[in-house]
């Protein structure tokens, strides 16, 4: 199949269950996920680690939903939140989608959160985790 942007190249036998090949035989199939080389996917872990607020998070979520069909969900755990690590990051599985791919996207939102606190308090108090208790 020849597709009209580049693609992604294939993944190392054994190494990833992302199904390129099922998806680019598929004439049906949403291919925009195949858009994400290695050098883009490089550049959209260096977005979302320099976002700066939690409505950037949510354009880019949107954007990534948008352009390449990648879902993220960003939940705070129902249990106590003491550190980013209680926020829960998920990508959801797709035809494609590399599992590389689905490590580094949640890896790079959750370095942001370290290094920018209040987008983390941001996403619980939109949760209404924080009860209307910060300042």
């Amino acid at each position: 199949m020849n597709a009209p942007f580049p693609i992604r190249k294939e993944c190392p036998p054994g190494a990833c269950n992302c199904n390129r090949e099922a998806l680019l035989s598929d004439p049906r199939a949403d291919i925009r996920i195949l858009q994400l080389t290695q050098e883009e996917e490089k550049r959209l872990v260096a977005r979302l680690e320099s976002l700066a607020s939690l409505a950037d998070l949510r354009k880019m979520e949107e954007r990534m939903r948008a352009l390449l069909g990648i879902v993220v969900t960003i939940t705070p755990s129902i249990h106590e939140v003491r550190t980013t690590r209680g926020i829960s990051i998920r990508v959801e599985d797709q035809p494609g989608l590399c599992r590389k791919t689905r490590q580094a996207i949640p890896a790079a939102i959750r370095r942001c959160l370290d290094a920018r606190p209040e987008i983390a308090y941001a996403i619980l108090d939109a949760h209404d985790l924080l009860g209307g208790t910060r300042e």
